[in-house]
């Protein structure tokens, strides 16, 4: 089955160069078009698509605050923004709004066709600039007041703590693993386990949590201190 993809975007001539690389692949097709944040919220919701590409600066609704209605909803699609301001506000927003990805309009045709299928597959896109701020910001930002406990059975430091506890110890490993930047195969190396038995404790984690992807992940960990920066080739 084709991905259904909705492009959004307040600049007609984007928006037409978007749908013509997407509907030329055979396993995607545009099922519509929005120029403002309202309409792409209203089209979200009539048309079901799989991926919302979806530009941050909109007329009388941003994408932000669109992105952040669209994934509140029930069986909410996956949403790739892309904007031509690499700023860090856009990052970290787009990202709590809800967005699976985050790119800049200038990348290539390959690589939004290739963020698009990963967003749709459940993954997240960051560019590799993107990334090391994120994690940079917790960093050297301000630190959350919450601190877990450190039981000295419980390596991770998440025992006791509200939310996780329905997670096995081996998912909270894992969660914070993943939070770390490691990908599937780097994680079943720490783990001496496979990719797959690896991509099975995140989907439990994921889905126990609430969580749409890593990077809903990653924020978590970060924002209860349950994870420690690794900025040298950092990735999610």
């Amino acid at each position: 089955m084709s991905l259904r993809v909705l492009v959004v975007d307040d600049q007609g001539v984007v928006r037409a160069g978007f749908t013509a690389v997407i509907d030329a692949e055979e396993d995607m097709t545009v099922v519509g078009e929005a120029g403002a944040g309202a309409e792409a919220v209203r089209l979200a919701g009539e048309l079901a698509p799989d991926v919302v590409v979806m530009d941050v600066r909109l007329p009388d609704l941003d994408g932000i605050a669109a992105t952040r209605i669209i994934t509140g909803r029930e069986n909410a699609p996956r949403v790739l923004v892309l904007t031509a301001f690499d700023l860090d506000a856009y990052v970290f927003e787009a990202l709590r709004a809800g967005a699976s990805g985050f790119l800049l309009k200038d990348v290539p045709a390959a690589e939004l066709l290739r963020a698009i299928r990963v967003v749709a597959a459940g993954e997240s896109v960051l560019t590799p600039a993107a990334t090391r701020r994120l994690i940079g910001h917790y960093a050297f930002g301000t630190r959350p007041a919450f601190r877990p406990g450190s039981g000295t059975h419980d390596p991770a430091g998440l025992t006791g703590l509200t939310g996780l506890t329905g997670l096995t110890g081996r998912e909270r490993y894992v969660l914070t693993l993943v939070a770390s930047g490691l990908d599937d195969a780097e994680i079943a190396g720490q783990l001496g386990t496979t990719a797959r038995t690896v991509k099975s404790h995140v989907d439990a984690l994921l889905r126990k949590l609430g969580l749409r992807d890593r990077v809903q992940a990653t924020i978590l960990a970060y924002d209860l201190g349950l994870a420690r920066p690794n900025l040298p080739g950092t990735h999610i």
